[in-house]
């Protein structure tokens, strides 16, 4: 300020002296004027120099200026980097931010005050079919035509969630997404959703296992609870009284084996992958499966069942052998059990090209229609309820199948042809098997 007065001293002295030099006193006094003048006009022009700068500050681009305007202008260009510098970090923090939230499994959408979309993440422009570009500034009631939401939105209660049908949801295939709205702002809203369908999948099955569970287990007790009765209460001959004990004996072997297989299934489920230190010879496992499953067939098939053993490779695995065996023994009994007295049945293990073993059993059953080929390793499902029954069959024996191989790194494959037959193939990945050279 000191320097600015200074100049305005000496422009005003410099020309007052001017007009004395040229005229009397009066000169002088227009001279001073005319120097004042002029000094505001230059300082004009440089303040409309840094104005024209602040408007559109450009920190390589130094304007022409002097004396105190010099430095107001290095001041000004100082904060104005510190605030570009922080305005850089708060948009970096805001991006990682964003991106935390786009990366989220959980839908997040946010909402102005009208109820149009502001932005939108990946999750719940999925899950509800938006577009995440094109859908922004949509009113999300033109988008998200469900009746629950439309009553839901418009309410004033968010202080629980709804559940509406997902995106592209079909009756063979449901999916429920779960929405809650959280107030913000100045009547913002942020809403996020959240797909539920493996929860309520869950749940269901859930319930289902529970109800079959008590089915299954409550259908002997009154076989047995009834003969139970009649021998305590009424006289019977030593042939009734034989007939009623093996009915007994059946019901209470057919209770034994749904828990053997419950218990079997709660510790696959809920015990640690098989390592892959210990190698199994393949013969080994096929040899004592074949021999319990000509005994099966010998007891509940006449004539029994031509059971051929048909390696084509013989192999090391590596795995748990109690669960190998289990689950080979399951496909083999199953196929004694649902193949016709007299039919035929092969099993044994073969390499893929992929380098993938597979154990199969193939048979010559009636087969399985295709429809029920997707839900065969769900637990109690039946193709044939009542034939089921009559095998003996505990509904629970691919679903230990599946367990095993998928806990060995493997699948399970079924291909079934209705009127010829099917073949159940357990495949393991390379690392689970080495092949044996013939020697």
């Amino acid at each position: 300020m000191t320097q600015r007065l200074i100049e305005l001293l000496l422009c005003v002295a410099l020309t007052s002296a001017w007009g004395l030099m040229h005229g009397s006193a009066g000169w002088a006094v227009a001279g001073a004027l005319a120097g004042a003048l002029s000094w505001g006009l230059i300082d004009g022009v440089r303040a409309r120099r840094l104005l024209r700068w602040l408007n559109t500050p450009d920190t390589l681009q130094t304007p022409t200026l002097s004396g105190v305007w010099t430095e107001l202008f290095e001041r000004s260009k100082k904060v104005i980097k510190n605030l570009e510098r922080e305005i850089q970090s708060s948009n970096a923090r805001l991006d990682n931010f964003l991106a935390a939230i786009q990366a989220s499994s959980n839908g997040v959408i946010l909402l102005d005050a009208e109820g149009r979309i502001e932005w939108v993440n990946l999750t719940a422009a999925h899950q509800l079919g938006f577009d995440p570009q094109k859908d922004v500034g949509q009113y999300i009631q033109n988008l998200v035509r469900s009746p629950i939401f439309k009553t839901y939105f418009l309410g004033d209660d968010f202080s629980t969630e709804i559940q509406i049908g997902g995106f592209g949801t079909r009756a063979t295939s449901p999916s429920k997404i779960s929405v809650q709205i959280h107030p913000y702002g100045k009547k913002r809203k942020l809403m996020l959703t959240r797909d539920v369908t493996g929860v309520e999948l869950a749940d269901a099955m859930r319930r289902d296992f529970v109800a079959n569970v008590s089915h299954e287990i409550r259908t002997p007790l009154p076989v047995l609870s009834g003969f139970v009765e009649t021998l305590q209460n009424i006289p019977v001959n030593e042939t009734d009284r034989n007939l009623y004990l093996g009915m007994m004996s059946q019901q209470a072997q057919r209770m034994q084996m749904l828990v053997s297989d419950l218990l079997t299934l709660s510790r696959l489920e809920g015990s640690p992958t098989p390592g892959q230190g210990d190698w199994i010879d393949s013969n080994d496992l096929l040899s004592p499966a074949l021999q319990e499953t000509r005994a099966l067939s010998s007891v509940i098939a006449q004539p029994p069942h031509t059971i051929t053993e048909a390696s084509e490779a013989t192999v090391l695995i590596s795995g748990n052998k109690s669960e190998l065996h289990s689950a080979m023994s399951n496909l083999l009994s199953n196929a004694v059990r649902y193949t016709p007295a007299g039919g035929s049945i092969r099993a044994g293990w073969r390499m893929r090209t992929d380098g993938w073993s597979e154990f199969f059993v193939e048979d010559s059953g009636p087969g399985i229609a295709a429809e029920h080929l997707p839900r065969l390793t769900e637990r109690f499902y039946r193709v044939d309820r009542s034939r089921s029954r009559e095998t003996g069959g505990t509904g629970l024996g691919l679903a230990i199948v599946k367990h095993v191989a998928q806990r060995h790194g493997g699948q399970l494959e079924v291909k079934s042809t209705v009127g010829k037959g099917s073949t159940f193939t357990i495949a393991l990945p390379p690392s689970r098997v080495q092949q044996i050279s013939p020697q």
